[in-house]
């Protein structure tokens, strides 16, 4: 969508290294889900900003509203870098990182998505994909990945849910039998909203800390889920774009969009020290 954020030289000169294979697996990511959200679209296209930040690094953030289809949605991605504060080393120590004590220099890569479709009867779709590292005072590096994809109905149709989770499932069980039935419960019990006692969705899949067996396997058992968010949910959009709806659904519709945006605003923990691309909801 937009120029990487690393210069394509050093993108080819390092291509082997975690860092840019992560971020051409995000630019890829979002191109490609991008590119099928405005298939549905006659006019609308998505308006692409790249921002560079002072302390290291950057982003792409790709919004397009009012769309035929899509009434709000945004996919952006998030390369940086620079220097975390102690207080956070603190946190991820008491998480039980390997990481010394002070300011260490540090490196984030992901992208996040957030789709809010017109018609009531599509349903939202919320993913992440992200890597994260720190670099020791020897020069050892502390690295994990994190993510995670959830569906949100307005209107329940099993049909939907059975394919969204058998998607993911599919691209779980490539890698390791137990990490769908592991994952969808951490989905479960993380977007549960305690004070009202429901679930924001059906659920999906969601993981943090992910560093075993090894980094290869982990990113691509992270590049496998990421891939699999068009299968999972453009089926769903193309299926229901053209269903009626009335005054009726529409509310109900807001009523359940003020229940997602409520529980990113309370629970939502993943802003915290660039975990989460920048802006990927607070626009909503």
């Amino acid at each position: 969508m937009a120029s990487p954020i690393t210069p394509v030289k050093e993108l080819k000169k390092h291509g082997s290294s975690m860092k840019s294979k992560m971020e051409i697996l995000i630019l890829k990511i979002q191109a490609d889900f991008c590119k099928s959200l405005e298939s549905f679209e006659d006019e609308e296209r998505f308006k692409v900003d790249r921002w560079l930040r002072t302390e290291g690094g950057g982003g792409i953030t790709c919004v397009m509203q009012e769309g035929k289809v899509f009434e709000k949605a945004g996919v952006n991605i998030s390369v940086v870098s620079g220097m975390l504060p102690p207080g956070a080393i603190q946190q991820m120590r008491a998480r039980g990182k390997r990481m010394d004590e002070g300011s260490l220099p540090f490196f984030a890569a992901g992208v996040s998505a957030v789709i809010h479709p017109r018609n009531p009867m599509i349903p939202t779709i919320h993913f992440n994909y992200r890597y994260f590292e720190v670099v020791n005072n020897d020069g050892t590096v502390q690295w994990w990945f994190g993510g995670g994809t959830d569906l949100t109905p307005y209107y329940l149709n099993e049909d939907d849910a059975r394919h969204f989770h058998e998607t993911l499932k599919k691209a779980c069980d490539q890698h390791d039998p137990s990490y769908y039935s592991r994952f969808k419960k951490w989905c479960d019990e993380y977007f549960f909203i305690k004070h009202r006692g429901e679930c924001r969705g059906v659920g999906g899949i969601f993981f943090d800390d992910i560093d075993t067996p090894n980094q290869d396997a982990a990113f691509n058992f992270v590049s496998s889920c990421a891939e699999s968010v068009i299968p999972s949910y453009v089926p769903l959009v193309a299926k229901h774009k053209d269903d009626g709806y009335g005054y009726a659904e529409r509310q109900w519709q807001l009523l359940r969009r003020g229940r997602y945006v409520e529980f990113n605003l309370i629970y939502d923990r993943g802003t915290k020290f660039g975990l989460y691309t920048p802006g990927a909801s607070c626009w909503i």
